[in-house]
C-alpha cells in the first residue's frame, strides 16, 4: 500500500509542479496556455486520489508513521477548493477595480476593451491557481516524507 501512496504523492507533485511551471510561465507571458487548466485539474484530481487511496489504507489497518502525514495528504483538497473560490472572484474584482458594474456594460464596451479585461480576468485567474499549485507540490513533497508505515 505503501507504494502505491508514495506514487499516487510523486504524481501529485510532478503533475503541479508541471501545471504550476506552465501557469506561471503564461502568466508571466501575458498569455493563455492550453495546458494549464488540464494540468490543474489533473493535479486537483490526484490531490483527491490521494486521499481517497489514504483513507481506504487507513479503514483497511495501515497508518502512517507520522500523524502529520493526514495534513499534508488533506490539505491540498482545502487548497484547492480555498483557490477556486478565489479563481470564481476574480472576475467580479477585476470589473470592480474598473468601476465597472456589471457584465451587461462589459458588453457595450470595444471589442478591445472587452478582451483586455478577459485578459485581465485570466491572469489573476491563473496567478491564483498557480499559487495554489506551488502550495499543493510543497504539501506532496511532504506527504512522501511522512508515509512511512502505510
Amino acid at each position: 500500500m505503501h507504494g502505491v501512496i508514495v506514487g499516487l504523492a510523486w504524481a501529485l507533485v510532478a503533475l503541479a509542479g508541471l501545471a504550476a511551471l506552465v501557469g506561471g510561465w503564461s502568466w508571466w507571458q501575458v498569455r493563455a496556455s492550453r495546458s494549464f487548466w488540464p494540468l490543474a485539474r489533473a493535479a486537483q484530481a490526484c490531490a483527491v486520489a490521494l486521499a481517497a487511496v489514504s483513507g481506504v489504507a487507513a479503514l483497511a489497518g495501515h497508518e502512517p508513521d507520522d500523524g502529520l502525514y493526514w495534513v499534508y495528504a488533506l490539505v491540498p483538497i482545502v487548497v484547492g477548493v480555498v483557490a477556486e473560490q478565489v479563481r470564481i472572484a476574480s472576475a467580479a474584482s477585476v470589473l470592480a477595480e474598473r468601476g465597472i458594474e456589471d457584465t451587461a456594460e462589459v458588453g457595450r464596451m470595444s471589442e478591445a476593451q472587452q478582451r483586455a479585461i478577459v485578459e485581465s480576468v485570466l491572469r489573476r485567474e491563473t496567478g491564483v491557481m498557480v499559487l495554489a499549485l506551488v502550495v499543493t507540490c510543497f504539501l506532496a513533497v511532504r506527504a512522501v516524507g511522512t508515509s512511512a508505515g502505510f
